[in-house]
């Protein structure tokens, strides 16, 4: 079976995830082909690792790579956010968060995430679930996805783009990848079209991002996860862009700082003890070697933190 996707930041992870104690538990909340999973169940023999994902087809992939390790490796078809939010069992040693959309998705889904490619305009990760970007599109009021576009995409041709869809779809429904990726290319300025990234590039992302409720998935499901850990546990979490970076950033500030009393309060009355540490004073980066053979962990960022005793443990 041909893997297409590989994973960025995999070495630095090994290295700032590196698992102490006995049997230690992995949960790795963004399986994806399992290249991360393979990763850390092959350098460290004693690891176990629960794999999550929500697309079924590309689990079937992990699971088929990752077999060789037998009963050490369990997959589990979930959202990360849900599984944490349940989840009950020992607490892990290390807690991996890999937000980027594996390559898989862009080169054999078929759901139209490549703006490259005449595929239906779906999106999901999970086709069970919400609704196809085709239905976002053609359904939703033009200042709704001006808006999704320009929060979730910082587009600036955000209501350039969404006038432009409403329009197009008054004649046809708009259905394909490319459809869509040609009437964002015809709507923004001519010199916008060919600059350093595909004029359609941030509004993908953020039908993408809308469709599957990303963003609204990472701090609570990241919050949870310092709260499953065992003391000096780590969590990481490797990131693509500021909407996904920036909450975990200001997420391990305020757990390393402890205090939650309101930002107006002349000093600190609350008594709050740092929950976490954190291990990566400014995020990891990819080298330029590795930019080179894998560009798409060009923007990634990778933040680590570990967990503190706290009194309630």
């Amino acid at each position: 079976m041909d893997y297409v996707h590989t994973s960025v930041l995999a070495q630095e992870a090994l290295e700032y995830l590196n698992p102490m104690g006995p049997n230690p538990l992995m949960i790795d909340c963004t399986l994806g082909e399992g290249g991360h999973s393979f990763a850390f169940l092959s350098t460290y023999p004693q690891l176990r690792v629960i794999g999550l994902d929500r697309d079924p087809v590309i689990i079937g992939k992990a699971k088929h790579r990752l077999s060789i390790f037998g009963d050490r490796f369990e997959a589990v078809n979930t959202w990360f956010d849900d599984y944490l939010a349940n989840y009950e069992g020992e607490a892990p040693a290390i807690i991996l968060f890999d937000l980027g959309i594996s390559v898989f998705h862009y080169e054999e889904s078929k759901r139209g995430f490549s703006f490259n490619k005449s595929e239906d305009l779906d999106m999901r990760l999970d086709t069970s679930s919400s609704i196809s970007v085709a239905e976002l599109i053609n359904t939703y009021p033009e200042k709704e996805i001006a808006d999704i576009i320009y929060n979730y995409g910082e587009e600036r041709y955000s209501r350039r783009i969404a006038a432009a869809i409403c329009n197009a779809r008054k004649t046809q429904a708009i259905i394909r990848s490319d459809e869509l990726a040609d009437l964002i290319r015809r709507s923004v300025p001519s010199s916008y079209r060919y600059g350093r990234i595909h004029p359609a590039t941030r509004s993908f992302q953020a039908l993408r991002i809308a469709v599957n409720g990303e963003l609204d998935r990472i701090v609570p499901a990241v919050e949870r996860a310092i709260d499953l850990l065992r003391t000096d546990g780590r969590v990481g979490v490797i990131s693509f862009h500021s909407l996904e970076d920036r909450p975990v950033k200001y997420l391990f500030r305020r757990k390393a700082d402890g205090c939650i009393c309101p930002p107006e309060a002349p000093r600190c009355t609350c008594n709050g003890k740092p929950a976490i540490k954190i291990i990566t004073k400014k995020p990891v980066v990819p080298t330029e070697q590795e930019c080179k053979e894998n560009p798409p962990s060009r923007s990634a960022k990778f933040r680590v933190a570990q967990k503190l005793e706290t009194s309630d443990e």
